[in-house]
């Protein structure tokens, strides 16, 4: 019977959900042999490169972290590690078919989506901007073919009515953790053989692009406040007004027959609210912020530029 000590896992990740999931796994008696992360690419006001976030949980525990720009094409050195378990979550790179085969126990996903819908990049971001009200993270088998491997366990995650792209991202934390801790040593002592994806509800997601940050008025509201959901806070989603970039943070909207009124239109401005017309009504922006400038709530916003948004004037 393999037990939680007998496993030596290499754990593949890059970005902050990562590594919180790594330093829980750390914490809670996990043996991390090695992290593997995508290579350093952002650069502080010094111009010094900044580590991604998996590689500073690694060299707070003393882990050895492996950065390599094609994994594809150098994982050799993987077979000296002594791991018989790998696990990733957000790493970045396809992983080779030789290299899913070194680990004696298996080489593992946590996929964050409830497979087989949303396979692909960027599933927590598609449950928002589709309004999903429940999502979740499987622990799945790793094969060549993207996310398509075998369903070993599941843990389903609520979403809210005013959830974003941030706070969603922080119960995929407890999520992801709960997930493996429940269900991993069922599969590695073969009690627990999978269930392959049913290809009749395979859904695809696609990657987060520049384009989708501009806010497009002449959708419906649910549409724009999706879009929002699913980018705050970060990358964020914006709209041009007198040529500077205004970033987005908080709207609501409102189902109104605007008497065919342009999208894009401003409707009202006051210290309650900004109204911007859309398709099927108003967009109500509660929280905004100038280039350069704080995020701010629309009456500390109006307080201080009373006069800068004009009624019936466009956004774009």
């Amino acid at each position: 019977m393999i037990n939680k000590e007998d496993l030596k896992i290499l754990y593949l990740g890059t970005p902050m959900l990562s590594a919180m999931v790594l330093e829980k796994l750390i914490n809670n008696g996990y043996n991390i042999v090695g992290v593997i992360a995508q290579c350093d690419k952002e650069r502080d006001r010094k111009h010094n490169l900044i580590p991604v976030p998996t590689k500073v949980i690694a060299n707070k525990y003393n882990i050895p972290v492996y950065q390599k720009e094609k994994i594809r094409l150098d994982y050799e050195f993987i077979k000296d590690l002594g791991i018989n378990l790998i696990l990733t979550l957000a790493y970045g790179q396809i992983i080779p078919h030789e290299m899913l085969e070194i680990p004696t126990l298996g080489a593992f996903n946590l996929h964050g989506s409830l497979l087989p819908k949303y396979r692909g990049a960027a599933p927590i971001q598609y449950a928002l901007l589709n309004g999903d009200k429940i999502t979740g993270v499987t622990l799945m088998e790793m094969v060549d073919e993207m996310d398509a491997g075998k369903m070993f366990f599941k843990e389903e995650i609520s979403i809210g009515p005013n959830e974003n792209y941030t706070t969603l991202t922080n119960k995929f934390i407890d999520a992801c953790y709960k997930c493996f801790d429940k269900g991993i040593l069922d599969v590695v002592n073969k009690i627990n053989l999978g269930e392959e994806q049913n290809k009749a509800e395979v859904t695809f997601t696609h990657k987060i692009t520049k384009e989708m940050e501009h806010l497009n008025f002449c959708d419906c509201g649910y549409k724009i406040k999706n879009i929002m959901r699913a980018l705050t806070l970060n990358p964020g989603v914006y709209f041009i007004y007198k040529n500077e970039k205004i970033k987005v943070f908080s709207l609501d909207y409102e189902i109104k027959d605007n008497n065919n009124v342009e999208p894009g239109t401003i409707i009202s401005y006051n210290s309650s609210e900004l109204k911007i017309s859309c398709l099927d009504g108003n967009v109500v922006i509660k929280k905004l912020q100038m280039p350069g400038k704080k995020i701010l709530d629309i009456k500390d916003f109006y307080n201080g530029k009373k006069d800068y948004f004009v009624i019936n004037e466009k956004v774009f």
